[in-house]
């Protein structure tokens, strides 16, 4: 029977959305973020009526803290469920979500919807930026153009369109780059920098010969 993934608890109630955040970041209990602290036996959850949820007390450094400190949801009072929300709409989104779109969806200011979106983006960047591949891998490139077509534009003929390449991994990442001009002189330092020399590389003919 199909159950929509969004009826689960973590998305509409925020001790559950707390708690499923916790288990990801702290699989082995509260850490504190001050002294590094992870005592479970000296660190405590606040269950006052007016401690905010998710709320714990280190008792090594006698600081309070949440598992939103050092994350996306740092400095923010927008809800934790409703964050879970936004990033479920973003990541299942094939074709991306602009920032009125999350205005529209979760009926806020224009300035938290360009927050939400711009937390999001930075915590999907990549950090490890190793080359892609290795011994026995297949590594693919290829190119493609990136802009608006003319039809679409009424009364300016569009920007020209920019040059992107990729670097896909058989069954792992894929990565992709601007680059000014598709010439061998500007793609062979992405070949380079992006694709472990151990690697089988698959391109195209035309392009990366």
């Amino acid at each position: 029977m199909a159950k929509p993934v969004l009826s689960a608890l973590r998305f509409h109630n925020e001790e559950a959305a707390f708690a499923y955040i916790e288990e990801w970041l702290w699989p082995d209990g509260p850490v504190c973020p001050h002294c590094g602290n992870v005592d479970a036996a000296r660190i405590g959850r606040l269950q006052g009526k007016s401690s905010r949820p998710g709320l714990c007390k280190c008792y090594a450094c006698r600081k309070t803290f949440t598992v939103r400190i050092g994350t996306i949801f740092e400095d923010s009072h927008f809800p934790m469920h409703l964050w879970l929300q936004a990033i479920h709409l973003i990541c299942q989104s094939k074709k991306g979500v602009s920032t009125r779109q999350v205005q529209r969806a979760f009926n806020c200011s224009m300035k938290t919807a360009w927050f939400l979106m711009h937390r999001i983006r930075e915590c999907m960047g990549e950090s490890d930026t190793s080359p892609l591949g290795g011994a026995e891998k297949v590594v693919e490139g290829d190119e493609t153009f990136v802009g608006g077509k003319a039809r679409n534009r009424a009364y300016r003929e569009p920007a020209p369109k920019q040059a992107v390449v990729s670097l896909v991994e058989r069954g792992g990442k894929v990565r992709s780059r601007h680059v000014p001009t598709v010439t061998a002189d500007r793609i062979r330092p992405v070949l380079e920098s992006g694709v472990d020399k151990a690697s089988h590389l698959r391109t195209d003919e035309t392009t990366f010969t």
